[in-house]
């Protein structure tokens, strides 16, 4: 018989994330393809000291971007200001302005939580790397720079290049449009953005999906992310 994945709560699909698990966060901005109800349910579950890879720290709650009008902006934040996070990797961390705030910043204005700022395209490829079983990579970004500092140096070409490390997690939270129960994934729209490659990247890939279908229900041309690289689907219903 073949396996099923689906989970019949977002509850019971977090609730063996302990403490001090790293936990990587899929989108890009705002609503789309960011797995907030997974989030809601970790903060629920209360794990502490957890590291968060994801493209920004919370920007949404303090700005409303890339939320649809009526509806309430969710984002890392909560999680900030749950207390619950010792360690952010990720690209864009605050908002863009210095008049806005988020939880993140206060979180390390209490020196709960540390910062790993990584530029956009190499945290994409560190994780990509992880996913696909290379152990670290050479790139020309951040040579010469702060984040440069401490790095393996090479020149190839006459050009300084950086050695960057692949970047796994224990846990992944993706948000697909369509799961089968085997956990073959759909996406749509901004949701390719981070999530396929997190998919691969973590020992555990939990999916936030509109609806679960049959084994057969996702054209084969449309899997973004083949199941093997899922271990468990929980559908949602949409935001209103």
């Amino acid at each position: 018989m073949p396996v099923d994945k689906t989970c019949a709560s977002f509850a019971g699909a977090v609730a063996d994330i302990p403490d001090g698990a790293s936990v990587m966060v899929g989108g890009f901005g705002g609503a789309g393809g960011f797995p907030y109800m997974l989030l809601q349910a970790l903060r629920d579950h209360g794990a502490k000291r957890l590291t968060i890879i994801s493209n920004t720290a919370g920007v949404s709650m303090a700005t409303g971007f890339g939320w649809p009008k009526g509806t309430t902006p969710i984002d890392h934040s909560i999680l900030f200001a749950n207390h619950q996070v010792a360690r952010f990797i990720g690209t864009y961390p605050v908002p863009g302005s210095a008049s806005l705030r988020n939880a993140f910043q206060d979180a390390v204005d209490r020196g709960e939580t540390v910062l790993e700022l990584v530029p956009q395209g190499t945290f994409a490829e560190r994780i990509r790397a992880a996913g696909a079983g290379i152990a670290a990579f050479y790139t020309p970004t951040g040579a010469g720079t702060r984040l440069g500092e401490g790095k393996e140096v090479r020149k190839f070409g006459g050009r300084e290049h950086v050695l960057e490390i692949a970047l796994g997690a224990d846990f992944a939270f993706v948000k697909a449009a369509r799961a089968d129960t085997l956990g073959n994934l759909m996406y749509v729209g901004s949701s390719r953005a981070f999530n396929p490659a997190m998919a691969t990247a973590a020992r555990v890939t939990i999916a936030e999906v509109d609806e679960i279908v049959a084994p057969g229900g996702i054209d084969p041309e449309r899997v973004g992310t083949p199941g093997i690289y899922v271990q468990r689907v929980v559908a949602r219903s949409k935001p209103t």
